[in-house]
């Protein structure tokens, strides 16, 4: 008995983290994406959501990034994720997804000094959802990444 309790404890912790994922729904990629866990540290990455984005937005972080001299601010100056620039999300509530083939488009709503409510557009590619775009539709200046990224070129 101690035997097999050891060999599962041992396979646990063998197993990659799933934060990476493929994710299967849109939720579970946005409940990762939000749990802040599986995050890029590599100082030297584009962005640190390099494993939630689909392979076109991460291209246009890159793009910007390389692009970019340094010292400089590229086009993204903000977290998306979290819609500013310093805190984190709480009381994150994540929307039904609207899923049409291999696109789906989610609502997320949280707080981060004051709330927000980011429209999520996602694409099923490598076997799970990623994130294609962010887009903040409200307030004064409403933004969407890839229209950040398509003004900067």
């Amino acid at each position: 008995m101690r035997l097999t309790l050891l060999v599962l404890l041992a396979a646990l912790f063998a197993t990659p983290s799933l934060a990476a994922g493929p994710y299967k729904t849109p939720q579970a990629l946005l409940q990762a994406l939000y749990s802040g866990e599986g995050l890029d540290d590599d100082p030297n990455a584009a962005t640190a959501y390099t494993h939630f984005f689909s392979d076109a937005l991460n291209q246009m972080f890159t793009d910007d990034w390389n692009n970019t001299p340094e010292g400089e601010v590229g086009a993204i100056d903000f977290d998306p994720v979290i819609d500013g620039q310093d805190g984190e999300a709480s009381n994150v509530e994540i929307g039904a997804p609207i899923i049409l083939d291999r696109t789906a488009e989610v609502e997320v709503s949280f707080d981060n000094f004051g709330r927000h409510t980011l429209f999520y557009t996602l694409t099923y590619e490598h076997g799970g959802w990623k994130v294609d775009d962010i887009a903040n539709q409200q307030g004064e200046y409403p933004w969407s990444l890839v229209d950040l990224f398509k003004t900067a070129e």
